[in-house]
């Protein structure tokens, strides 16, 4: 098939190059074994585990830089507890995944357990009915909430890959029928998982095998991606037998392009027919064709073209075809010089600008009008002097006794000697006026006027009478404005002590008191020369 497309593009070439040629240019023919990097999702099955997430970068180093988008590993089927998920590289993978969104997980998952264990057609057929009625609803359920819990809900599910052989315990062919009802179910039980947004891969392996793939697939609405796991191997001795083969590649294309599917390659590599260059040629130019969203080579032997050193050749191809394209050196274009042609100087006359002065207009001078500064006077606030009231002591007079004119009788009678009543004398309080105080922020404080006790005469004895000073209440000093303090009245003189002198006040009221002043009547009484006591 090569040697035709040869012939035919030189033809072509050499046809309409002709005119190209004459003027030297060179037509440079294309590299065959260059994909180029046209965005498909591509990666590699390096292994199941840590390891396989460790050689993604190596295989990348390997490629020049090309960037490893898919990781691929497989669930173990031996037992239940590795179907639903619980292994420990599953973590490893999802933190490979979680490192970039640009990434893709891709996971297979077995349908029954025992699933490599050569279990026989009869044993199958009932297993698949099982799975039918709902008895495995759990397990998968489990797989799905642990994928969810790890941040990989958008996994690629490849389910029961490989249904159309006889190698696994979930292969199809024993009940059809119950194989599709299981897938259904399998996949309704995985997406009431909350949060889930898997993509189911129904991908069959090339050729009939042992039924059809068509007679398995399960129906639109459970299927989001139709794969197809394809190595270099029979039925098809050449590559272009296994694109025309029945339920070959080209069947696969047409079939998910009928259904609106996108496709896949899970698992492609070499396999019968050794290193052979050839097959991952026209598979990657196949690959390139038909835009897959995704395709992963096996990579180990005998399949692989990194991991597995006795295809050298394969890996050439698939290393040629893979790696970027390094830019080539920058060819400067070349610098036509333009011919400068001179351009012929005119003088141009020069004309003269008659001068017209500009007349000068004087600019006003306006005074500026010295306006003074007011000056605010401060107010000054008297400092208030705060008086010492003057208490007047009042004198309590002492009354004089007249002695009276003898009597001619010898014997001396006994005199009625009237019992003097003291008044109480009124000591006016004096009125204190409230002068303003000119005062810039708060009221004028009120003077409080001080308390004069009235004085408490003592009655008269035959002993001297001491005369009672009261004992002032002196008030506590207020800022009060000074006033006029009472003039002292003038007090009658006290009679000597042991005189027989008796005076007694007189009291007028208390306004006539004030006019006239203070009075009193004084009496001498005299009970005869050798009268030694006093009568009282």
């Amino acid at each position: 098939m090569s040697r035709p497309r040869r012939r035919l593009a030189s033809t072509c070439v050499g046809t309409v190059t002709a005119g190209l040629l004459a003027t030297g240019a060179a037509l440079a023919a294309p590299d065959e074994n260059r994909t180029g990097d046209s965005g498909i999702a591509m990666g590699a099955y390096l292994d199941y585990g840590p390891n396989g997430v460790a050689r993604i970068r190596y295989l990348s180093r390997w490629l020049g830089g090309r960037e490893i988008r898919v990781g691929h590993t497989y669930l173990p089927g031996d037992q239940w507890a590795g179907i639903e998920g619980r292994v420990s590289f599953l973590e490893d993978w999802a933190r490979w995944r979680l490192a970039d969104d640009d990434r893709m997980f891709v996971l297979n998952v077995p349908m029954q357990e025992r699933n490599e264990a050569r279990v026989p057609d009869q044993k199958v057929a009932r297993l698949i009915r099982a799975g039918a009625r709902g008895d495995h609803d759990e397990h998968f359920r489990r797989l799905a909430e642990r994928l969810v819990s790890l941040g990989v809900p958008d996994t690629v599910i490849v389910l029961g890959w490989e249904m159309n052989g006889v190698t696994y315990t979930h292969r199809c062919r024993p009940d059809p029928a119950n194989w599709k009802v299981y897938w259904r179910r399998v996949v309704d039980v995985m997406r009431a998982v909350p949060g889930q947004k898997f993509k189911f891969d129904f991908a069959p392996s090339r050729g009939t095998d042992a039924i059809g793939w068509t007679k398995c697939y399960p129906g639109d609405d459970h299927v989001d991606i139709i794969g197809m796991d394809s190595y270099d191997q029979a039925p098809g001795e050449t590559f272009d037998e296994q694109i025309s083969q029945p339920y070959g590649l080209q069947k696969h294309v047409d079939f998910a392009r009928a259904h609106r599917k996108a496709i896949s390659y899970p698992e492609w590599g070499l396999f019968r027919r050794g290193d052979n260059p050839e097959y991952v040629r026209r598979m990657l130019r196949w690959i390139e064709q038909h835009k897959p969203l995704y395709h992963t080579i096996t990579d180990y032997c005998p399949h692989g073209v990194w991991q597995c050193k006795q295809n050298p050749e394969s890996s050439k191809v698939f290393r040629d075809a893979l790696t970027p394209e390094a830019p080539g050196p920058v060819v400067p274009t070349p610098v036509v010089p333009t011919p400068v042609v001179p351009t012929p100087v005119v003088p141009t006359p020069v004309v003269p600008t008659p001068v017209v002065p500009t007349p000068a207009v004087p600019t006003p001078q306006f005074p500026t009008p010295a306006v003074p500064t007011p000056q605010i006077p401060t107010p000054a606030v008297p400092t208030p002097q705060i008086p010492t009231p003057a208490v007047p002591t009042p004198l309590v007079p002492t009354p004089q006794v007249t002695e009276p004119a003898p009597e001619p009788s010898p014997v001396a009678p006994s005199p009625e000697v009237p019992t003097p009543v003291a008044p109480s004398p009124v000591v006016p309080s004096p009125v204190v006026p409230s002068p303003e105080v000119p005062t810039p922020v708060g009221p004028t404080p009120a003077a409080p006027s001080p308390e004069v006790p009235k004085p408490s005469p003592a009655a008269p004895s035959p002993v001297a009478p001491a005369p009672v000073t009261p004992s002032p209440v002196v008030p506590k000093p207020e800022p009060t404005p000074a006033e006029p303090l009472p003039q002292p009245q003038p007090q009658p003189q006290q009679p000597p002590l042991n005189s027989r002198q008796w005076c007694v006040p007189l009291n007028f009221g208390e306004w006539l008191s004030e006019l006239v002043g203070k009075q009193s009547v004084c009496v001498t009484i005299d009970l005869g020369k050798d009268f030694g006591f006093w009568p009282f």
